[in-house]
């Protein structure tokens, strides 16, 4: 398994489309019913490649991330080589990112000295999408990129 398997949530989201899979395999709901109870361990390979098809196919889509804690920002761009990295720090124990009243703070004491702000780019070693999918498992979320443009201008 390249990634990892969904979650029962995620499956019940994309009950049709793993229905459709099976099909696909000329697996019919009364043979994976038989699957399910007579060999689980194919079962569970079944599900794990529908699972890796869903990530790569979700994942070969991601423009930006972000991945906000209460002291610090890591907003991403996904380039065709490289990923684009914006970060921020508080030095403020007092700030939540991760709150309203936080972010109205930043909003208004970007310019001061309890802020860094840095950005970075580093090469894409490997396959892009695990690179991505690795940001994900450590907290990020995909987004429209509205944070990262923002910084972006500011410090371009």
């Amino acid at each position: 398994m390249k990634y990892r398997r969904l979650t029962k949530e995620q499956f019940e989201e994309l009950h049709q489309e793993f229905i459709n899979f099976l099909a696909t395999q000329s697996i019919t709901g009364e043979e994976w019913t038989k699957i399910k109870t007579e060999q689980p361990k194919v079962a569970e390979e079944e599900m794990d490649i529908f699972s890796d098809l869903v990530w790569e196919g979700v994942l070969g889509k991601v423009e930006f991330l972000e991945n906000i804690a209460p002291q610090q920002m890591y907003l991403f761009k996904i380039k065709e080589k490289t990923i684009a990295l914006i970060g921020l720090k508080i030095n403020s124990s007092s700030v939540d990112l991760t709150t309203r009243e936080g972010f109205s703070w930043l909003r208004e004491n970007l310019m001061s000295d309890e802020v860094e702000l840095f950005d970075a780019e580093k090469e894409v070693v490997g396959e892009k999408n695990l690179n991505i999918f690795e940001l994900i498992e450590k907290g990020a979320s995909i987004t429209k990129g509205e944070l990262f443009k923002y910084f972006d201008q500011l410090i371009g």
